[in-house]
């Protein structure tokens, strides 16, 4: 026998403990009630169908009945059955820009959040759409780094999102394409799962040629989505330190603005879907597109599943429920003929 939640038996002698206290508050003002009409032995003839006896059955009935709603609070469970479960999805690696554009705010409106606030926040609503899935992190500015290989564990995943910063790229620039090569090379060799790599990014993409390398990766197997962050009216970029990042040229602010064309332009090449992070349907219209993917089978796990027993103390609360209601403090005429403590009558 365990319990699912066993916190709640530490509140069992609290509550039978108040049951307790009431139960004597109550015969110590009833006891003070009869005293103001005369002596107890007088006032106890006078109250002829009064069952002392049922007053304890009244009391046992109350405190069964809040140890039985005590134990189905904690969920007994009892007994196992060996259960297999295979989990079918996809795989998938989400890679995020983490170059310095990506400081920017999201959108025209003053005050909002940063393109990375928002890219990390997608992509942890994509993870949670993606329960089956098996998921990886590649982060990329200059160059493309692996951050966590392609695993169930979706709390790791989560974990290493939050943690994400402009300040793990030591070299700046956007490098779409090694990404993307880099993610394609970074799936599990089945041919049997169905792979797609999601880029979050800004579009500014100043390194290498990011359509051919998601032309590429289609022709392997890997669908290419892409999901693009910022304004297409540009913001500046703000320094850790204040300010804005400046042109050395002309010492002007540098104004970054969402490329939804170079985007689109990756997405289509990787026989995928672009869209734009700023909408409110954003994780639901990329989700729709990644569930035409076919699943297949990702991992089968074997456990021992241990049986409810709520359905037995309902059964059992129920019946003392309505027996406590039932059972009232007053003698049972048909009870008195067995005379069962008084020998005298019984001889």
């Amino acid at each position: 026998m365990k319990f699912g939640n066993p916190q709640y038996l530490y509140l069992l002698p609290l509550l039978l403990g108040g049951v307790l206290l009431l139960h004597w508050l109550a015969r110590r003002a009833a006891r003070r009630k009869r005293a103001r009409f005369g002596r107890p032995e007088l006032v106890k003839t006078l109250m002829p169908d009064a069952s002392p006896a049922k007053g304890w059955v009244h009391l046992g009935l109350q405190l069964a009945l809040v140890t039985l709603a005590t134990l189905i609070l904690a969920r007994p469970l009892a007994g196992k059955s060996h259960e297999t479960t295979t989990i079918h999805g996809i795989e998938m690696i989400v890679a995020v820009d983490v170059s310095n554009s990506m400081l920017a705010g999201s959108s025209s409106e003053s005050g909002d959040v940063s393109r990375l606030m928002r890219a990390k926040l997608i992509a942890e609503r994509l993870i949670d759409h993606s329960a089956t899935d098996k998921v990886g992190l590649v982060v990329f500015a200059g160059n493309a780094y692996m951050q966590m290989p392609v695993t169930t564990d979706l709390r790791a995943a989560k974990l290493f999102l939050s943690n994400l910063s402009t300040d793990m790229a030591p070299t700046q620039g956007t490098a779409i394409g090694t990404a993307i090569r880099l993610a394609s090379q970074s799936f599990s060799p089945s041919k049997k799962s169905q792979k797609a790599i999601i880029v979050i990014t800004d579009g500014e993409n100043f390194e290498d040629d990011a359509v051919a390398e998601a032309r590429a990766a289609a022709s392997d197997g890997r669908q290419v989505d892409v999901i693009g962050v910022g304004s297409a009216d540009g913001a500046p970029i703000p320094l850790p330190g204040g300010g804005f990042m400046t042109d050395e040229s002309t010492g002007e602010p540098v104004t970054t603005r969402l490329n939804e064309e170079g985007a689109r332009a990756i997405a289509n090449a990787g026989d995928g879907a672009y869209v734009n992070g700023n909408a409110s349907d954003a994780v639901p219209t990329l989700k729709r597109t990644l569930d035409n993917l076919a699943k297949s089978d990702l991992q089968t796990v074997d456990y021992n599943r241990h049986q409810e027993q709520f359905p037995v103390l309902a059964w059992l609360t129920l019946i003392v429920l309505i027996a406590t209601v039932l059972v009232s403090e007053a003698r049972t005429r048909w009870f008195d003929k067995f005379n069962l403590f008084n020998r005298q009558n019984n001889a």
